[in-house]
């Protein structure tokens, strides 16, 4: 029996080994399938930016560390942009964890789903910026907009490798079934790697974008 057991203990940890996405004593690398033990990970994260961009640079991801920026509820201490994303325009500076966030989306959704459904890459992800010193909504008060730390971004299209450009406003709703099909997709993609994800789905004043960010709710909150 101790054999036996010492046999399956052995088996457990390669397996483990193998798959270090369900190992919660692996260091978290964005080059490997996510599993149960990941989400864990990327929580110990949200309030120790050494220990975020450590992750970024351990999976190889080319990133730059900014100057704090601002004040008071605008104030951005970690100021982290991804180098070789391809927004359109130019990658904004985000908190490090949305960088994470971000990487690992267009790893697993972004990117497989076009290859599913369209039989090719991705040449840009249209966004309409990160940072803008707001309370939610743009009203005179009331909670902060996440946006006023840079800790969410707004994301407008895809755009393939051969032109084609898939759009929140134009296409969620539109004619092309598999453009609409592709924005689901992602949008539940992009659930399983930011903390809120509010699509058209969710009211009017989100039909030309999806907005995404890491409030300080658990990695994983709101989907809608």
């Amino acid at each position: 029996m101790l054999l036996v057991l010492l046999a399956a203990l052995l088996a457990g940890r390669a397996w483990l080994t193998e798959n270090p996405g369900y190992d919660p004593w692996a260091p978290l690398d964005l080059r490997d399938p996510p599993g149960w033990a990941t989400a864990r990970k990327l929580q110990a994260l949200k309030d120790d930016a050494g220990a975020c961009r450590a992750v970024l640079a351990r999976s190889e991801v080319a990133y730059s560390s900014l100057p704090a920026a601002g004040e008071g509820a605008c104030a951005r201490p970690d100021r982290t942009r991804l180098d070789r994303y391809p927004f359109s325009p130019a990658a904004p500076p985000t908190t490090c964890t949305v960088a994470i966030a971000l990487e690992l989306w267009r790893r697993n959704s972004i990117e497989p789903q076009a290859r599913e459904i369209f039989g090719q890459g991705v040449a840009r992800i249209e966004h309409l910026g990160a940072f803008s010193c707001r309370r939610m909504y743009g009203r005179d008060d009331g909670p902060w907009s996440e946006h006023a730390t840079a800790n969410a971004v707004d994301i407008a299209a895809v755009v393939l490798d051969d032109g084609t450009r898939i759009g929140m406003l134009a296409d969620w709703n539109g004619q092309d079934a598999d453009k609409a099909l592709y924005l689901r997709r992602i949008r539940d993609g992009a659930c399983r790697a930011f903390s809120t994800v509010l699509s058209p789905d969710y009211n009017a004043a989100h039909r030309d974008h999806l907005h995404l960010d890491m409030a300080g709710r658990g990695w994983r909150g709101a989907c809608r």
